[in-house]
Order: structure tokens, then C-alpha cells, then sequence
């Protein structure tokens, strides 16, 4: 068995579950966890974290960015902001005109959409709200205010626009709702707009031109630990200081600047350390692989 990460293209219709439970049977592998979902209608490229090791490694890359490219339907409103919501004419009043000039609007998405910026989830979310999910919530026709959050937006750039469907590039931090982006698009045009297609195509480093059909994986797809930890901070160990690890002791070491160190022993990845705040210049295990 290898533990380490499988980069998968999911494929519209299914869930991020689904395809989690695809691999997991594919494989005979129970311990198969993601690092972030899709929505049913969205494709493109989910990172697995294959094996009980790899799960533990999870928290280290939850703040990757990444990059999709975008549909957004203008003109129309939907309930969840995409193309499974009850979908509605956003302005038929006499003498509107749809926004028809690419270079304003890509000056639009550039004063509003790029940097930071505030953003109010979608209602329809997984974010929970009083001990329950916001779509459970909604569901039911209940009231549902979700406080805006800054999220980072580094690039939304168009692709093609020819009213109503404008294509979009963005690349963006962790936390960013695409369909939120979309429905603020068209508040901001005035026309109203929803998210109608989403092909996720980079988290992190890692392509969507590198991932696997679900159908095709094996476990040659996927990628060793060792490599996926290789960039990250490290701290080799000796024989007896490898002892104290796997007790839970500490060993000499200073935190990094930046990213979190790696104990390694003998080539391969044992532990994720942490600074040990009761005595200085001492690293303890914070997980043991």
C-alpha cells in the first residue's frame, strides 16, 4: 500500500462523496479523505489524500490556492447561484440594455473582483448556521444571513464574452465561492448573473492536465508521500532522536519563517513537528506518521 495523494478529474454530476467512495472501492482502501470538495455540477481536478498517513498530512495544505475557469450566465438570477437553483429573468424592464462591451466589463472585474475581497457565501452551503448546515436551513425555507468574509482573488480574467455567457479565469485563495463570484458579477453589471458552469483546473501546484478519470485509477497514480512533503520545511533525525519522536518527546530544532517542519528518518517523512512552547529551541511531535 502507498500513502500519498491521487489527483483525480471528477467529472459533472456526482458528488465530491461520490467520488470519494468510487476511489475508495476502486482501490480497497478505506482511508481516503479530500482536499476540498466540487459541487455536483462542477468538474475538474480534486486532490485525494490516499491511506491513514496521508490524512494526517490534510491540515498542511487546506490554504492552497487554486485556479477554474468559470461560465457565468448574465441576464438571470438562480436561488443558489448556479444552474441547479430556480432560475428567473433578473430585468425585463423596457429600455434595458445588457452590458455588451468586453473591455468595461473586464475593467469592472478588475476594479471589483481582484485583490481582496468581501464576499457573502452562498445560502446554499455547507457553512453552518445555529448547529446546521445553510442549505438544510434554506431547504426548509428557513432564514439564513451569512456575514460576509474577505476572501483573495489574484486573477479574473475573460476568457470570451458574447452576451449572455462570459467566460472567466480565476485564481483565487482558499475559501472563495465561485457562485458567489458569479451572482456579484451581475449584482454589479446589473444583470443579474449565475454560475453555469465550472471546470476546476489547478490546486496548488498540481494540474488538471496531470489527474486521472475515476474509472482509470490505480495505485500507481498516486503520488508517494515523500514527494508530496519533499518542498516543506525539514528536519532530519537521527537513530535515538527517531526514539524520541515516536514517544512523543521533543528534539532540538527552531521553527521555520515560513511552512511547516517535517521530521525524517531514514528518506521518508515521520512526523509533522511543532514548536514546544514550555522549552526554547526544542520541536515536538505535533503528529507522528
Amino acid at each position: 500500500m502507498r500513502h500519498g495523494f491521487l489527483l483525480v478529474h471528477k467529472p459533472k454530476g456526482p458528488t465530491s462523496h461520490d467520488l470519494v467512495g468510487m476511489v475508495r472501492r476502486t482501490l480497497s482502501e478505506p482511508s481516503i479523505g479530500h482536499l476540498g470538495t466540487l459541487d455536483p455540477m462542477a468538474e475538474g481536478l480534486m486532490v485525494l489524500a490516499v491511506g491513514s498517513k496521508a490524512l494526517k498530512v490534510i491540515e498542511l495544505f487546506s490554504k492552497m490556492t487554486k485556479e477554474y475557469d468559470a461560465e457565468v450566465t448574465l441576464g438571470k438570477d438562480s436561488t443558489t447561484y448556479d444552474a441547479e437553483g430556480l432560475i428567473t429573468v433578473h430585468d425585463t424592464r423596457p429600455g434595458y440594455e445588457p452590458p455588451t462591451d468586453q473591455s468595461r466589463v473586464q475593467t469592472v472585474l478588475n476594479e471589483r473582483f481582484v485583490g481582496t475581497v468581501d464576499q457573502v457565501p452562498p445560502i446554499f452551503s455547507a457553512i453552518k448556521v445555529g448547529g446546521s448546515r445553510a442549505y438544510r436551513k434554506a431547504q426548509r425555507g428557513e432564514s439564513v444571513e451569512l456575514k460576509s468574509r474577505p476572501v483573495s482573488i489574484t486573477e479574473c480574467r475573460i476568457l470570451s464574452y458574447n452576451y449572455p455567457l462570459l467566460s472567466l479565469h480565476v485564481a483565487c485563495g482558499s475559501g472563495t465561492y465561485i457562485r458567489s463570484l458569479a451572482h456579484d458579477i451581475g449584482e454589479t453589471l446589473r444583470s443579474g448573473g449565475y454560475l453555469s458552469k465550472l471546470v476546476r483546473t489547478k490546486v496548488g501546484e498540481w494540474l488538471l492536465t496531470d489527474a486521472v478519470q475515476p474509472d482509470s485509477v490505480a495505485w500507481g497514480h498516486v503520488l508517494p508521500l515523500k514527494s508530496v512533503l519533499s518542498l516543506m520545511p525539514r528536519r532530519e533525525l537521527s537513530d535515538a532522536e527517531m526514539i524520541e519522536i515516536q514517544h512523543g518527546r521533543s528534539v532540538m530544532g527552531i521553527m521555520p519563517s515560513e511552512g511547516t517542519p517535517i521530521a525524517w528518518h531514514k528518506d521518508l517523512p515521520v512526523a509533522i513537528l511543532e514548536r514546544n512552547p514550555k522549552k526554547q529551541g526544542m520541536l515536538k511531535p505535533r503528529k507522528v506518521l
